[in-house]
């Protein structure tokens, strides 16, 4: 299943180095100045997406990285890429890039005296996307589009340490753009760009590994 993805067992790999380095104790070199409020914190995700109006069996499957800058105890924003390859049955092939950010409402908030195992929030957000549609035999058959998205959704961090945690989010995102439906027909594959603004749906889960790497203010 990962095959369809190039690069992203390497990914994962990374992804545990920090847990491997980071998870007996926190890692010196940062101190806290009262609350979270200025903590950077650096990372990395996997994605897993339904997109194709929502077909299960095209589940897209990518990788991506994330920074986040918490403004208060209970409130911590997101700033991400990632990068989403999704099959169109065994014809073409649908590449997805995100840029966006997202706000984090935590229940159980952090404090320079405690940290929580486990931290819900919820979320809201905007990213931008980049599709492309591309025939799987004829790589100069494709079709493109650029969309804005909204998203909103729950998610919840689990904290290895003060400074190392996992966090598991689903949310809905909703883009706005111009719609690229894909026939396929005599063993031709045509992509058609209809004219308008067109809604398009889709649930994104994400798991990310993060590491607080200073405390700004």
């Amino acid at each position: 299943m990962l095959k369809s993805v190039p690069g992203i067992k390497g990914v994962l790999v990374l992804f545990f180095i920090p847990f491997l380095m980071f998870s007996q104790s926190p890692a010196p070199g940062m101190k806290m100045k009262g609350n979270y409020g200025g903590v950077l914190s650096v990372g990395g995700r996997s994605v897993l997406s339904t997109f194709n109006d929502g077909k299960w069996g095209d589940m897209g499957q990518g990788a991506g990285g994330q920074f986040m800058l918490q403004f208060s105890d209970h409130v911590n924003t997101a700033w991400f890429f990632d990068y989403i390859s999704t099959g169109i049955g065994n014809y073409a092939n649908r590449t997805d890039y995100h840029i966006g950010w997202s706000v984090m409402y935590y229940f159980t908030p952090s404090n320079a005296e405690k940290t929580p195992k486990w931290q819900p929030y919820v979320l809201a957000g905007h990213c931008f996307d980049y599709s492309n549609l591309r025939d799987n035999s004829d790589d100069r058959n494709f079709d493109e589009r650029w969309s804005s998205a909204v998203q909103g959704g729950l998610g919840t961090h689990y904290n290895f340490t003060s400074r190392f945690d996992a966090a598991l989010q689903g949310q809905y995102m909703v883009h706005l753009g111009n719609d690229i439906e894909t026939e396929y027909e005599n063993n031709e594959v045509s992509f058609i760009q209809k004219g308008g603004i067109n809604l398009e749906g889709h649930i994104l889960i994400t798991l990310s590994f993060n590491y607080k790497i200073a405390d700004l203010w």
